[in-house]
């Protein structure tokens, strides 16, 4: 057992993702069974910069708190996309905001307050994060965390197969209205820059086309595969787009800008391919997007055991003092990449991929 490590914190970090509570629950028990004392931090690390929603920034994780929580969706130390320590949003004398560098502050608490290591659950901003804290010498383990699986040097990351299955549902549901119909539904998930729920869901739900980040898209050629369709007596078509899918030579739908601390909005994709597929085909052509709904609700079995699997590796990591390090899932087994090799880094949708290739070969258009 490691002399060192103590006192570990947990934060949860950027968008939530069902299996945040499952790997929550793992580090703890883990951590307490090597007898180690566990804290969470809410809201991200707002509940050490003092912008959170509770009266208590910092909790102590103990068996009873975590108990019965893996199945659960959401987290339960709360979570935020605007708390960025790199770039903390400040208002500063004049009213304007600004972005304000706060990791030493994150440095210094767990100085204070004798804690010993840091497991960081999130995504690509998470890691950024976690690899500057680290470099400062914080002892730091990242699980990597997101529904879109574009994290790098992982198979998968917990979240993204329980937003395949749902996803996957109501595209299954909404094959017998569009039939009904003789309507065109087009479907927008979350995908910003990656396409791999679009993919996924898309091939499994038996969609017509399916538009992804990775493959800019000609109108004109998806309207064509609504129209073959018509000519072999199939009057109703399915589009799968990802929320960052756009045309060739166009751009992303935005639906609001970046400002301090906070990310541009995507959205938008589902109307406009919607609106031009009818002008092309005078076919009526509904919308329908999933957006939250994605990363609501319980993990499925696949993603609750990655997630425990992934809280256990972390603390046997910081056990073993290998810091720096994110948890990632290499079947069969889980191994140790260094922050540096995927900080920054963003994994899309391989073109010459298997199930890219499986696509095209049943007859899926991708506008290209």
């Amino acid at each position: 057992m490691s002399k060192k490590i103590r006192r570990i914190a947990i934060s949860t970090g950027g968008g939530d993702a069902p299996g945040l509570n499952a790997v929550i629950r793992s580090v703890v028990i883990s951590a307490i069974y090597r007898g180690w004392e566990c804290y969470g931090i809410r809201d991200g690390f707002n509940g050490i910069l003092g912008s959170h929603r509770y009266p208590d920034g910092i909790i102590p994780l103990t068996r009873d708190r975590v108990r019965g929580i893996a199945h659960l969706g959401g987290t339960i130390l709360g979570t935020t996309n605007k708390g960025n320590p790199l770039k903390y949003p400040t208002r500063l004398a004049d009213g304007t905001m600004a972005e304000t560098d706060r990791s030493d502050e994150i440095i210094a608490y767990f100085q204070r307050h004798r804690l010993d290591a840091l497991v960081s659950v999130g995504g690509d901003g998470s890691l950024a994060i976690a690899n500057v804290l680290h470099k400062k010498g914080l002892p730091v383990v990242c699980v990597p965390k997101t529904i879109d699986n574009d994290l790098d040097k992982t198979v998968t990351t917990f979240g993204f197969d329980t937003a395949v299955e749902f996803a996957t549902e109501a595209i299954d549901r909404l094959h017998t209205t569009a039939e009904s119909h003789q309507r065109i539904m087009v479907v927008e998930v979350m995908g910003r820059y990656a396409g791999w729920i679009a993919l996924h869901s898309g091939i499994a739900g038996g969609a017509h086309s399916i538009l992804i980040p990775e493959i800019p898209f000609d109108i004109d050629k998806v309207a064509a595969k609504v129209r073959s369709r018509e000519d072999f007596g199939r009057t109703y078509s399915i589009v799968v787009a990802a929320e960052g899918a756009m045309p060739v030579g166009g751009k992303r739908e935005i639906l609001k800008t970046a400002t301090a601390g906070q990310e541009e909005r995507l959205g938008g994709i589902g109307e406009q391919v919607a609106r031009s597929l009818q002008e092309r085909t005078g076919k009526d052509a509904r919308v329908v997007v999933l957006g939250h709904l994605l990363r609501g609700g319980s993990p499925t079995s696949f993603d609750r055991l990655a997630a425990l699997r992934f809280g256990a590796a972390a603390v046997r990591a910081l056990e073993s003092e290998t810091f720096g390090v994110m948890v990632a899932l290499a079947h069969p087994n889980v191994e140790y990449v260094a922050l540096e090799e995927v900080a920054g880094r963003m994994k899309g949708v391989p073109l010459d991929s298997d199930i890219v290739q499986t696509g095209r070969d049943i007859g899926i258009a991708f506008g290209d």
